[in-house]
Order: C-alpha cells, then sequence, then structure tokens
C-alpha cells in the first residue's frame, strides 16, 4: 500500500510544481516582457500632458500706451467619464458659469477624459468652481485678448478667435510674430485627480510673442475718431475715414474710420462696420487729382503759374457731345487761379499740353493703380487704365479725377509728395517689434523716398494749395494761427446702371502744413453726406476741426519735450 501512497505524493508534487512554473512564467510575462507595455498603460491612466500656452505679445501705441493685451483668465473643463450625476452637475455648473445647462449636459454626456464646460468665464466665479474639484470639474489659466481702449483704433487692431489666433487687420497680418510658441508640461495625477510634483514631472517652457510697437499716436486717434464721429453725425453721412501721416517718413499717426466697433466684441457689429475704409474703399478723387495734373505740367514745363487759360464761361464741349461744366462760370484765369477756384474746364484744357502717356506716366509715379505697400492686410490698389484702353473722353475727364478710383491711403501718399517737397513715401503703421523685454526683434528702418516732382515744382504747388484754402475752394480749411494747404473734392458715385449718381457722393479734402515745413498731411473723406455733399463745405471744416485740436496738443508735447531736455542739460 506504500507504493500508490508515494505515487500520489510525487503526483501532487509535479502538480504543485507545474503551478508553481506556471506562475513564475506568467510572473516573468508580466514583469519583463509585457511589464512596459502594462505600466505604459499604468502610466496613460495617471499621466496627463498639459499645454503651457505662450502669452500673445501686445500692441502698443508709439508712447507705449497699451492698445492690444492678454489677460489671464479662468475656464472650466471636466472629466466627463468621472461624473455620473451629469445633469445635476450641469445644472449646478450653468448656474456658476451663466451657461445654458443643456449645452453643458451635451458637452458631459460625450464620455470624454476631458470636455470643455466654459471658456473664458469672470475671474469671480472661481471660489464656487473650486468647491466642484472633487466632482471631475477643473479651473484652466487660459489668456483673453483684452483691448482697453475699447472701440479706439479698433479697425486698426482687428480682433483674435477664443484660441488667441488672429481674425483680422494687424492682429491677423502680424500674427506670426504676436503668438509666440507653446510649451507642455507632464505630470502624474493621483486616483483623486491631484498633480503629483516629483522626479517623472517633465516640461518645456512657453516662448511669449512678441509686442508690436506702432507709429499710431492715441491722442491724435482719439481726437480723428471724435472729429470724424462729430462729422458723419453733422452731415448725415454714411460713413467715413481720415488719415493723419508724417509726410517726410510716411509714419501713420492716426487712421480714424466711421462706423466704429468694439474689437471687445465684434460680433455685435456687421462686417461692414469692421473694414478699414482707408485702404479698402475706392471713390473717384474728382477735383483733389487736379493736383497730379498740375504737378505733370509744371514739372514738364508745359505751364507757367501765370499763364492764362480761358475757361468757356462755365461750359466747354469737348468730344462726343460731352459738356464739361464748372460750378460756377470763369472767363480768363490764370494757371494758379484755374487750381485755386478748382476749375475743371481750366484744367482739363491745360492737360490737353499732355500727351496722354505722359499724363499716365504721373498718375503712376504717385502711386495710383498700385498699392501703397502698406503694412496691414486687405489693401486694394484702386482703378487706372492704361492709355490703350482709354476712350476718347478719357484725356479730358481724368486729369479732373472721374474715370480712376483711388484709396484715402493712395490720397494721403499724393498730397505728402507736395508737403514734403517732391518725394513719393511708403506708409507704415508699425515702427518695431520687440521682445516682452524690449529687446529689439525688427525694426522698420529708414523711410522709403522716391522724387517724384523737384523741390520747385513742390513748392509751387504749395502756394497754389494755401491760396485754395486763403481765398479758393477750401476757405473753410483754414486753421487759427497756423499756415496750411490743401485741395477739396466732391466726387459724384456710380450707381449699378453704370451713370453718375445725382444724389450720391464722396466730400474729400487733402491739406497739409504748417506750410513750409510740414509735420502733417491729412485725409478727410466723408461717404455720401447730405443734403449738402462739397468737400469744401463738408470735408474742409473736419480738417480745420482736427488741425486746430491737434495744434494745442502739439505744443504741448514739444513744450514737455524742450523742458526735458533743459532738465537733462542741467542735470
Amino acid at each position: 500500500m506504500a507504493r500508490p501512497t508515494n505515487d500520489r505524493i510525487i503526483g501532487a508534487l509535479l502538480v504543485g510544481l507545474v503551478c508553481l512554473g506556471v506562475l513564475w512564467a506568467r510572473c516573468v510575462w508580466l514583469q519583463v516582457l509585457a511589464g512596459p507595455r502594462y505600466a505604459a498603460f499604468a502610466r496613460s491612466q495617471h499621466q496627463v500632458t498639459e499645454t503651457l500656452r505662450a502669452r500673445r505679445g501686445a500692441i502698443l501705441d508709439r508712447s507705449g500706451r497699451v492698445l492690444a493685451v492678454s489677460a489671464s483668465v479662468p475656464s472650466v473643463f471636466a472629466n466627463a467619464r468621472q461624473i455620473t450625476a451629469k445633469g445635476d452637475l450641469a445644472k449646478r455648473l450653468a448656474k456658476v458659469v451663466d451657461r445654458d445647462a443643456r449645452m453643458i449636459q451635451r458637452r458631459l454626456e460625450k464620455d470624454k477624459g476631458f470636455v470643455w464646460v466654459a471658456r473664458q468665464v469672470d475671474l469671480s466665479m472661481a471660489p464656487q468652481l473650486q468647491a466642484l474639484r472633487k466632482e471631475g470639474v477643473g479651473i484652466m489659466e487660459e489668456s483673453k485678448r483684452v483691448y482697453p481702449q475699447g472701440r479706439l483704433a479698433s479697425h486698426l487692431m482687428g480682433f483674435v478667435d477664443i484660441d488667441q489666433r488672429g481674425l483680422e487687420s494687424l492682429e491677423l497680418a502680424f500674427d506670426g510674430m504676436l503668438q509666440g510658441q507653446n510649451g507642455w508640461r507632464s505630470t502624474l495625477r493621483d486616483a483623486r485627480g491631484e498633480r503629483l510634483i516629483g522626479p517623472w514631472t517633465s516640461q518645456a517652457e512657453p516662448v511669449d510673442g512678441n509686442d508690436l510697437v506702432l507709429t499710431i499716436d492715441s491722442v491724435v486717434q482719439q481726437v480723428a475718431e471724435e472729429t470724424l464721429a462729430w462729422g458723419v453725425a453733422q452731415y448725415h453721412a454714411k460713413g467715413g475715414s481720415i488719415i493723419v501721416m508724417e509726410p517726410a517718413t510716411g509714419a501713420i499717426l492716426a487712421m480714424a474710420n466711421a462706423p466704429a466697433y468694439d474689437a471687445n466684441a465684434p460680433a455685435d457689429s456687421p462686417p461692414e462696420h469692421r473694414r478699414n475704409r482707408a485702404v479698402t474703399d475706392v471713390f473717384e478723387p474728382g477735383s483733389i487729382f487736379k493736383i497730379v495734373t498740375a504737378s505733370a505740367l509744371l514739372e514738364e514745363g508745359r505751364i507757367t503759374p501765370d499763364d492764362e487759360i480761358f475757361c468757356e464761361d462755365g461750359a466747354w464741349p469737348t468730344v462726343a457731345r460731352h459738356v464739361l461744366h464748372d460750378h460756377r462760370p470763369h472767363g480768363l484765369l490764370t494757371f494758379h487761379d484755374v487750381i485755386k477756384l478748382s476749375s475743371n474746364i481750366g484744367t482739363s484744357k491745360a492737360a490737353q499740353r499732355l500727351s496722354p502717356d505722359e499724363l499716365y506716366r504721373y498718375i503712376r509715379a504717385f502711386g495710383f493703380g498700385e498699392r501703397t505697400g502698406i503694412d496691414f492686410p486687405g489693401e486694394v490698389r484702386g482703378l487706372l487704365s492704361p492709355p490703350a484702353k482709354w476712350s476718347r473722353l478719357s484725356p479730358y475727364i481724368i486729369p479732373i479725377g472721374q474715370e480712376i478710383a483711388a484709396t484715402p491711403i493712395q490720397l494721403a501718399v499724393m498730397i505728402a509728395v507736395v508737403a514734403n517737397g517732391g518725394l513719393r513715401v511708403r506708409p507704415y503703421l508699425v515702427d518695431r517689434i520687440q521682445t516682452p523685454d524690449g529687446l529689439l526683434v525688427r525694426s522698420h528702418g529708414d523711410p522709403e523716398r522716391v522724387r517724384i516732382i523737384s523741390p520747385e515744382t513742390a513748392g509751387t504747388l504749395q502756394r497754389f494749395l494755401v491760396a485754395v484754402v486763403e481765398s479758393g475752394t477750401g476757405q473753410l480749411a483754414k486753421a487759427d494761427g497756423l499756415t496750411v494747404a490743401g485741395k477739396t473734392g466732391t466726387a459724384q458715385k456710380l450707381e449699378p446702371t453704370g451713370r453718375y449718381s445725382h444724389s450720391r457722393f464722396v466730400a474729400s479734402f487733402v491739406g497739409f502744413g504748417p506750410v513750409p515745413d510740414s509735420r502733417f498731411v491729412i485725409v478727410v473723406s466723408m461717404d455720401e453726406p447730405r443734403p449738402l455733399y462739397f468737400g469744401g463745405v463738408v470735408a474742409a471744416p473736419l480738417f480745420k476741426r482736427l488741425v486746430e485740436r491737434l495744434t494745442g496738443y502739439w505744443e504741448l508735447e514739444s513744450a514737455y519735450e524742450s523742458a526735458g531736455s533743459a532738465a537733462r542739460r542741467h542735470g
């Protein structure tokens, strides 16, 4: 009987050894072969990689005043897999973050480890949200774009989406410079979702975006916007724009548009209110364009200021039964007075001394028919046909600003040629790009200048345009205590039929001062003012109003600069 007993013992031992072998093999497989895979799986249940958002760069005016900046705000997220009573939690969250409970519940029902509940909420909600952390709700700090000046320069700033990507204007054009580079942080969380700090934590720091420093002066911009708003209301205009620019450099000091909008809430305004009319809207310049015609005639030596032209007593049949009219009849006028009194007939008759190719060459030289190159998106080139496409009538009406369309910024470039002594400058808005610490990344550099007319021709035109303000069609632009020059313009808009409207006009004025050493050029354009619509009656008063307000500011600014220089000398 002993042998069967021993056999059973041996059998039991063998079975035990086999079981131990299987267990040992299983342990080896788990620890050695499958270990890394399971360890990775375990880590994936507790390891979280967070994006460390780079702060978007600020936009500043020329004096460092903040026009756009990113502020830290809380955003609310949830681990939907951790939440059981989703309907109840959605209702409680809705009360805190002021959102729709059904929308929140739909997000929680997605059964994901991460869902947004509400982004960029008010800071005052943070304490109430902290109390919900144990229920699977978390708070993440994000950046929200803020425009502290509200509507000021909103057409220049543009705006961003919720993820801080530029959508319009400078925010869009310089998005790459403003964005920065996001970082990341990888951490472990315990069963309660709390972050564990230790050697297993790794991260790469974000690199914040660069700042833009503009040529814009916030004070000048504010005055320009207030002046434009007053003019639009006073003359019942559909809209308008004002540009203030340094004639020697092309630096834009102000670019105002109406209607205005608040960049903090762009969705509250229709898209047409958000466009920068100064670079996107074109219109026939009308009599303002006589400056180009006069420049070509004087520069080519085809006329002198004292040459006399018979202005046909107000009506001149040209070609194809087209009769050219003046606003009031004139007889014999010097060329100086032709410009001063804005005679269409006198200008057109004088222009016949130029060939179409010669006139076209000067038109292109002044920058018409092409973009100015301003550092702003959406600029259009205007409308200008080459002489080969001109009609028989074109040589008679193009010299007085018809059959050509221009933007306000093109008119600013044109009048700057006269104001600065004959040089075409490239307008610009961004003076420099710098790091958040103020280190220079890129500078605009020296202004781009191309000679268009001689200083002598520019000087003659300056005298013409001073006379326009002193005793011509632009007398309502005369500023107290300052010698200014300018030219009026009134243009009929085209109807859908292609014919000129008799009820829709663009009134404009371009000017500069103080003459002869001009510090500024100003372009004023008013879209469909009514019932008054002449540039000398509608746009010229805005020029005067703006100049007189800015003169006081600039005098005060100069006084501060002089006082500062004196203090440094005696320091």
